[in-house]
């Protein structure tokens, strides 16, 4: 008697932490789903009060075209050179290649955020956007230990001044 009540006991137990886990499993992804909808609420009042004009990809990138450059799309690769702005959504500006230097990086070899080598695929030599970054294809949870704080969305203006293959 006492083996098979040892044998329940420990079935309930395996239950109650199953129970337990999917629970908390819930919790966190009903978390993430708020944190990802006050997010994208933050982007979008930030595009309607600047009356901007973007397109979203399937990622959650905004781009916003301002002027069309010229020649083929830039590929993986490509090298490129870029004159840009990094503001905060608060429109802290966080840096800048006035005061950083012109960002240079092979495109696809993941030297700067995801979002950004996603936007560079759309555009050509010569090409200025604005673009939104949301934080999961920029910095995500930690930031970059630097001047961006975590979970941030990301404003850039680019210009592409080059690209090489």
């Amino acid at each position: 008697m006492s083996v098979s009540s040892c044998l329940s006991d420990k079935a309930d137990n395996e239950t109650t932490n199953i129970t337990n886990l999917k629970e908390r499993k819930e919790s966190l992804e009903k978390v993430n789903k708020y944190l990802v909808r006050t997010e994208n609420e933050s982007i979008n009042n930030y595009i309607r009060r600047h009356n901007w004009e973007m397109t979203e990809t399937g990622s959650g990138l905004r781009i916003g075209i301002l002027q069309e450059g010229s020649g083929q799309l830039i590929k993986k690769g490509d090298q490129v050179s870029l004159e840009y702005e990094t503001r905060l959504i608060t429109g802290d500006l966080i840096y800048s290649s006035e005061n950083d230097g012109l960002k240079t990086f092979i495109v696809g070899y993941g030297d700067v955020e995801s979002g950004l080598e996603e936007a560079i695929l759309l555009l050509r030599r010569g090409s200025e956007a604005n673009l939104i970054i949301p934080s999961h294809l920029a910095f995500g949870l930690l930031g970059d230990q630097k001047r961006i704080p975590s979970r941030s969305s990301l404003i850039y203006k680019i210009k592409i001044l080059n690209n090489n293959n």
